[in-house]
């Protein structure tokens, strides 16, 4: 299992993404958060194991029926300390 960054580019705010991408990760178990970032962006914190991750792309990159997604950065997190319970959307 490894725990990930991604940062979503595009018209990602105010189309329903987070919710979305909320229920497609609660679905395959994954745990952490989504959030909207001042800048525009989405950030997405997930610990995914390994026959996850290719899924967990493909809903980042699908997104919600409404929004466009341009791309998606992913960093490795290092040391993740982050006490996670699910998957929740935080504001």
């Amino acid at each position: 299992m490894e725990s990930y960054r991604f940062i979503i580019h595009g018209k990602v705010q105010h189309v329903y993404y987070r919710k979305f991408i909320s229920q497609a990760l609660q679905r395959l178990g994954v745990q952490g958060y989504v959030r909207n970032r001042e800048d525009g962006t989405v950030e997405v914190v997930a610990r995914v194991y390994d026959d996850q991750y290719d899924e967990v792309i493909a809903a980042l990159e699908a997104g919600s029926p409404m929004s466009e997604v341009e791309r998606v950065d992913v960093e490795t997190l290092e040391e993740d300390d982050l006490l996670y319970d699910g998957f929740e959307i935080r504001y």
